[in-house]
């Protein structure tokens, strides 16, 4: 320190800069995690069933309405919520409590059996008080089998 030198150098007083590459990167950041987190949102984060054909299915409004599903496996989802079978009779009657008028939506994996979709899920919605019942398929390109 003898001679009164500054480790500044000759200039004098030292300017703030605004580094603009770390801001770039921030921002790509940014940019990436929000397009990953958009994509995963389109992504059916429930249940995946493989519906089955039919030829006379109508285009499904699910605006009131509360979404069942049967696995091949014969596991219950509501609307994207895999449950059990005493989770699946609460929240029946919480929602027709609720919603007395409301809809039921039943999608069943076409390799699942008939008695885990209309035995046991049918009967425990009509005996909720549900009257509108419909059974979701996938509408199959005509002449095809």
């Amino acid at each position: 320190m003898a001679g009164g030198t500054s480790s500044r150098g000759s200039g004098g007083k030292k300017k703030a800069r605004i580094e603009i590459i770390p801001l770039i990167d921030v921002i790509f950041f940014l940019l990436a995690t929000f397009i990953l987190f958009t994509l995963s949102l389109n992504k059916s984060a429930g249940i995946t069933v493989a519906l089955p054909k039919s030829a006379t299915g109508e285009a499904r409004d699910p605006a009131g309405s509360v979404t069942l599903t049967v696995t091949a496996q014969g596991a219950i989802g509501w609307d994207k919520d895999q449950i059990t079978a005493d989770q699946f009779i609460e929240r029946l009657n919480v929602y027709h409590h609720t919603n007395p008028d409301g809809r039921i939506l039943i999608n069943g994996d076409e390799n699942a059996y008939f008695s885990q979709v209309f035995g046991y899920l049918i009967d425990e919605v009509r005996k909720a008080g549900f009257q509108k019942v419909l059974i979701e398929t996938k509408v199959r390109a005509a002449g095809s089998m």
